[in-house]
């Protein structure tokens, strides 16, 4: 046991700040550290919902299918708000790979067949409560099903891409490929490519 072992944390106080396309709220909170201080700290977080992402492989062709689409935090940034990402999504009440199948297909029109659960993170610790749900898998040109793109219900207007491996990794040392999760995604398959075929 170390020192830190004994650092705490109590709740006083919670206020929605607002409750709009997510939820924001601030604590107050009793943190005891690792010296056994009490301090009274405040913190905003963020209610995010738990989501799911893929990266789906062709082994024969050794290509990933991502998606690109609008990005408004990005573009708060005054950086191209067009973001080349994973398929991704919020689980909506599903299971991690139920939301995942439906997710890939909508945005990509690739119909899934063998996921692989990879692992789960938090996006964004600090702030957000959104933890993501991490899988691969394979597919073939056969399986299209339609021209995916998202929902035109939901205002989804999503480019699909194939993309070399390789050139998906050049794309990130280049900065054209900026989001975590598909980074980390695109890393993972570079170290696992044997094992996806």
């Amino acid at each position: 046991m170390t020192k830190f072992d004994k650092a705490k944390a109590e709740i006083v106080d919670e206020k929605t700040l607002s409750n709009g396309w997510t939820r924001l709220s601030d604590f107050q909170i009793d943190y005891t550290d690792s010296d056994g201080e009490t301090h009274r700290l405040q913190r905003e977080v963020y209610h995010r919902t738990p989501a799911a992402t893929i990266l789906l492989y062709d082994p024969k062709r050794d290509t990933v299918v991502l998606v690109r689409q609008f990005r408004l935090p990005v573009f708060l940034h005054d950086e191209p708000a067009w973001v080349i990402e994973a398929p991704a999504g919020l689980l909506d009440g599903d299971a991690p790979e139920v939301a995942i199948r439906r997710e890939a297909e909508e945005e990509t029109g690739f119909r899934v067949r063998d996921v692989r659960f990879l692992f789960k993170a938090y996006s964004s610790p600090g702030s957000s409560m959104e933890l993501l749900h991490f899988f691969a898998a394979t597919f073939d040109t056969t399986d299209r099903v339609s021209d995916g793109g998202g929902l035109a219900h939901e205002h989804e207007d999503i480019e699909v891409l194939e993309v070399q491996l390789d050139k998906a990794m050049a794309m990130i040392e280049r900065g054209e490929i900026v989001d975590l999760k598909t980074i980390a995604l695109l890393q993972w398959a570079t170290l696992n490519r044997g094992s996806l075929r």
